[in-house]
């Protein structure tokens, strides 16, 4: 294939489609280029659970054998919904909808008379259940991206790779190959879905992460230039919603990049991150509707000439969970348990301090999967004692920080009267971790951003 990007189109950009047309799908030469694409926003959310609340969608619904038919109508017009939104006459892309809807619909019912009978067991069906559903919102909203470029003149191919109606599972790289074969860039935009049906099981690996691992492997496999995420925002230095005064961090690397997932807020996925990393192709995060802003480009060999932060950002709702056991000193085995009971409850670790007989991890997760972790190493240790408190995390992210990031931190706090529960500052210098009471998560985001960004030096980038 001649040179070209690859680039992906979030959910929420994905809704605002008139802004869309003009800002990214439409130019000059749209050709060169691969769009692979999320569900209209919201649609994944109905499909499977709300994503921040946990309400359930389709799956849920189905899954606890409630009235999912009525959660799958409900999907139905809300797709007919976003049609009626885009096109003057929608009746093929009404046409396309119902058809996956009334398909998965079908698919179902059979599988639950199915399941009726001893011999089958419905939970050993729900991930593939799960990943069905999924589908239907990438592929609704690729199918309605072509057909509407098509009515603008482009030569868009909507390239399917649900698997719908397909036999047979192939690798994802396989699958990817066999899609795009023969597909000429020159002269046509494939646009991709999100989600793609193969023998790894992407939602099982990486659950509603899995667009990000389509985008990076359409990349890898076709040998693209440059990977492109478009997002409603830049990738700035710190959250405008909180601190005025925010710079487009421009250029960055993977490690960075990685810094940011682990406290949530995602460039790109981690496992998508390693796969552009490995291969050598840079990442660009743009902001959707500003088309004349280059972004921010992530690569691997990037390096500063100086130190310096380049983002500062926090978590909240984060939970200290600290475990102490004065007979801890010299014994082995109280690491491994602790990990053993969080990762067998699902609970994510976002950082972890130890001295001779305390281990504090800071979790994520819901209540009630870390108050089973707590029981769990209850059970295991009944002399130790357990406690579990809610704080916050604030951190200063760059690629080289230096040695003198930490005194100008704490005077920062000091200044705007932070009192710091706790710091992590390791030897590699990629992140400082400053922990606080929830409520003083904005004033301490603020703070760092005036101290570590805003009152810094300009610096000099290089590759190395």
């Amino acid at each position: 294939m001649p040179e070209h990007t690859v680039e992906k189109i979030g959910g929420t950009s994905m809704s605002r489609t008139a802004e869309l047309l003009d800002s990214v799908l439409l130019r000059a030469d749209p050709y060169g280029r691969i769009i692979c694409v999320s569900a209209y926003a919201g649609m994944t959310d109905a499909l499977l659970e709300q994503k921040k609340t946990g309400a359930p969608g389709v799956y849920g619904a189905f899954a606890a054998q409630g009235d999912w038919q009525a959660a799958l109508d409900d999907v139905l017009a809300r797709m007919l919904d976003v049609n009626a939104g885009i096109f003057a006459d929608p009746a093929e892309a009404d046409a396309f909808a119902r058809e996956r809807v009334e398909g998965a619909r079908s698919c179902l019912l059979d599988l639950s008379r199915l399941c009726s009978f001893g011999h089958f067991q419905m939970d050993q069906h729900l991930m593939t259940v799960r990943e069905l559903l999924a589908s239907l919102g990438e592929a609704q909203s690729a199918f309605n991206t072509a057909l509407l470029l098509r009515g603008h003149g482009v030569a868009a191919r909507f390239v399917d790779l649900t698997g719908w109606c397909r036999s047979g599972d192939a690798p994802l790289d396989e699958v990817i190959a066999d899609a795009f074969a023969g597909i000429d860039l020159a002269r046509e935009l494939p646009i991709a879905t999100g989600y793609a049906r193969c023998s790894e099981s992407l939602m099982r690996r990486y659950d509603r992460g899995y667009s990000e691992i389509t985008l990076a492997r359409i990349a890898v496999v076709t040998g693209a230039a440059e990977a492109v995420i478009h997002k409603e925002f830049h990738l700035s230095s710190a959250d405008p919603r909180v601190v005025d005064g925010v710079r487009t961090i421009g250029q960055t690397n993977y490690d960075v990049a990685d810094q940011l997932s682990n406290l949530g807020m995602e460039a790109i996925h981690p496992g998508a991150a390693k796969s552009l990393r490995r291969a050598g192709i840079p990442l660009r995060v743009r902001n959707a509707f500003e088309p004349d802003h280059a972004g921010t480009l992530i690569r691997a060999d990037l390096q500063p000439a100086t130190p310096g932060v380049e983002i500062v950002t926090g978590l909240r709702d984060v939970f200290a969970l600290e475990f102490h056991d004065p007979d801890m000193l010299g014994v082995k085995g109280y690491d491994a348990g602790i990990l053993d009971a969080l990762k067998r409850h699902g609970v994510w670790i976002v950082a972890k301090t130890s001295n001779a007989n305390t281990i504090t991890h800071f979790v994520k997760g819901s209540m009630s999967a870390i108050r089973q972790v707590e029981d769990d190493l209850s059970a295991a240790w009944p002399d130790a004692a357990i406690s579990l408190e809610k704080v916050a995390l604030v951190s200063a992210i760059g690629r080289d920080l230096g040695d003198g990031i930490l005194p100008r931190a704490l005077d920062a706090l000091a200044e705007a009267g932070v009192a710091p529960r706790g710091i992590h500052d390791l030897m590699r210098k990629v992140d400082l971790q400053v922990v606080v009471d929830p409520d003083q998560h904005d004033a301490a985001l603020r703070a760092m951003h005036r101290g570590l960004v805003e009152r810094a030096p300009e610096r000099r980038l290089h590759a190395a």
